[in-house]
This record gives structure tokens, sequence and C-alpha cells, in this order.
């Protein structure tokens, strides 16, 4: 490839986060191609999908060994969604979330089993996790090609110790915090990546790339702000992973203005790791939702099947076209979360344990490149190798 060339569409990750999909198929969902019922997997896989990202949470049950639902994104749930990801012949981004539940800008809550481990005792505990983790992938013969060393970690992760000023995405700028404190946090945060990154390093050498995942895309300042921090401390990764849903963060532009700037300024590949789009500003009876008419102006697409396809072809080739091969691909965040009966973000108990208490049920839905039958959705098309060519 020469230089200042970006990614041939056949090359690029053309991924999907379907971390749901065991919780959907065991409540009744079921996916359709062109009116024929099929595999979740076969569809993706026939419609161009290429790259798959499932998450894993720690213990995501509550003291009684009931599941926080959401997915119940367990060791062994993730084992069974990575066998049939690699029998596919996807690759496989794997998302630690070094929590029993969510983790985002606005909670990063300790596993419940480390709630009294602190410096280096904590460190360890994400060395050990994390190898233990990986050894179990290997002992299946299904080990990630990209792991996540934790998630949307803008703000830290592992709260309180590795909690760190937080973005303030209005007025674009972080907290002011005493520069011994801020430096202190960041030091504090740092470690406990190194010690999550040091443990793939450990176990696959350089097989598996490590990715650093934050949200707020299209930020550029929160990017290089945070990336400074990380990397004049040494921390040893690979690429930049972003979220970017333009209806919150931004313009395409300036996602691209960020991938170009923050590959060139760290010598780092960057991939967009989670993304999604309406193709409705409709829910399915009963349920609510977060994509609306406000948000589909903000996000400057029709909330319609052909606005998701515009703005998922449109996102594609503003990642690769970033110079020198930098812009890897997306990931779509669970395209396939159908609203059946019974599914849900959360249980009140696992709310409850990351002080996140709102309305349960499905609020994606009409994201999804699925109807709300299963029907795959003509949007699909825009994850086809060869899509170019039939435009």
């Amino acid at each position: 490839m020469t230089r200042n060339q970006g990614l041939p569409l056949a090359d690029t990750l053309r991924g999907v986060d379907i971390s749901m999909t065991k919780e959907v198929e065991g409540l009744g969902g079921i996916y359709y191609l062109n009116g024929e019922q099929r595999d979740l997997f076969d569809i993706l896989h026939e419609q161009g999908v290429n790259y798959a990202r499932v998450r894993l949470w720690v213990n995501p049950y509550d003291v009684q060994g009931r599941p926080y639902l959401g997915g119940t994104n367990d060791l062994d749930n993730a084992l069974e969604l990575a066998a049939r990801i690699k029998a596919k012949g996807m690759q496989l981004l794997l998302d630690l979330h070094y929590s029993d539940f969510w983790t985002d800008p606005k909670k990063q809550s300790k596993p419940k089993a480390w709630a009294d481990l602190s410096g280096s005792a904590l460190e360890d505990a994400v060395y050990r996790y994390t190898t233990e983790v990986l050894e179990a992938f290997a002992a299946h013969g299904l080990l990630p090609d990209h792991i996540q060393i934790g998630n949307e970690i803008t703000n830290g992760m592992l709260w309180p110790d590795g909690k760190t000023p937080a973005y303030l995405p209005e007025e674009q700028r972080f907290e002011t915090w005493e520069s011994s404190e801020h430096s202190a946090a960041y030091d504090r945060l740092a470690g406990l990546l190194q010690a999550g990154l040091q443990a793939v390093r450990d176990h696959s050498g350089q097989k598996i790339r490590t990715i650093l995942h934050l949200e707020q895309g299209a930020h550029n300042p929160l990017y290089r702000a945070w990336f400074d921090e990380i990397t004049r401390r040494g921390v040893d990764f690979d690429i930049i992973g972003l979220s970017f849903y333009p209806f919150w963060h931004g313009s395409m532009d300036d996602l691209r203005i960020n991938l170009e700037d923050i590959s060139q300024r760290y010598d780092k590949d960057v991939l967009v790791v989670e993304t999604a789009y309406g193709f409705t500003t409709e829910s399915p009876p009963g349920s609510s939702y977060i994509f609306n008419r406000e948000l589909a102006e903000k996000g400057g697409y029709p909330a319609s099947v052909e606005g998701q396809y515009q703005f998922l072809t449109d996102l594609i080739d503003t990642v690769r076209s970033i110079p020198d091969g930098r812009g890897l691909g997306i990931i779509y965040w669970e395209p396939a979360w159908l609203p059946v009966q019974g599914t849900s973000w959360a249980s009140l108990e696992g709310m409850r344990y990351g002080n996140d208490v709102a309305d349960g049920g499905n609020p994606w839905a009409n994201q999804g490149l699925f109807d709300f039958k299963g029907n795959a959705l003509p949007s699909l098309a825009a994850f086809s190798p060869d899509r170019e060519s039939k435009e």
C-alpha cells in the first residue's frame, strides 16, 4: 500500500456487536432473510459482516444468583458467542468491562468481588482476571483477534480507584482538578490499564491487538487531552477505539478530522467500536425508545431504512479513508436486539448495582438492522465488500 491511501472496502472491518443474542434467542427471537427463517450468524456472514464484538462482565448476577439481563454476558455466554462467530470465519473483538455490569462514562463500578481491593492489589486482580479469561478462550481455540481493556473509559474505570476528571460534553472540556490530584488520577488509571495490557502481552505476545476505547468520537480536544495523558505514561496499546453516534457526538466531518489527527499524532490505528442509527422513529407497542425525531434531526440522516443505509455507507467510507490505512473499520452496536417479551437492558438489581435506575425493556429496537419482527433490513447491504460495484 502506498502512503496516504486508505483501506480498500474489502479489507475494512465491517462489524457488529451481537452480545444480546443469547438473551433474545432464549426469549423466542427469530431472524429472517428475504422471508426465510435463518440463523443470525448465517445472515450476517452472507451480508458481508466479517467482524463481531462481544462484551464480557465479571459476575452479572445479584446475590441470589439472578441475572442482571442486558445479555447477562458472563464467561460462558461470551465463549458460546465466540464459537458461533469464529465458525463463520469472522474476526472477534472481546470487550472487557472490568465490572459486573454496564460501564460507560457515567458508571464504572468495580466487580463485587474486588470491592475491597485498591492499589497494587487491584492491579493484580486486573492482571489475573485478564489472564484467566484469555486462558479460557485459548482452551476452546477461540482467542480473540482484538481485545478492549475497558469500555468507554473517558472518565476512567474501576471507580473510585481509576476515576479521572470527568469530560463535560456540553462545555467540551474536562473537570478542573488540583494539578497534583489530576496527575495522580491518571497515574492510577495508567497502572490499571497497563496491568490488563501486560496480561494480554504475556499470554499472547503480539497475536491479539489491544484497544483503548472512549466515547464522544467527534470531539478532538477530548481525545488529544486523554491520550496525551496516557501516552506520556508509557501505556502500551495498539488501537484507539471510539464510539460515534452522530445525534450525540457531532458530525461525520468532525469525526474524520479527529480520526486523521489522532491516528497521526499517536501513530495508532483507529476503529469505531460503537455506532448506530435509527431506521424509524416509531417503536414497538409498549416499548420506550431512545432514537426519536429530535435525534434524527441532530443526526442529519432521514429516520428510514434508506437513511440508515446512507449513514452506514458514509461512516464506513469515512473511516476507511483515513490515510496510511489507519482507519480499520466500524462496529454497529446491537443490530439484532429484537423487542421480544422479557428482554431488558437491565434487571432492577442490575440497575442498582450501577446506580443507574431507569425504565427497563429494550430502548434500542428502532436502531437495529432487523425490523421489530426479525426481518433483515436492506440497510445490511452497507456491509457488503462489493457494494460499490452495485451502487
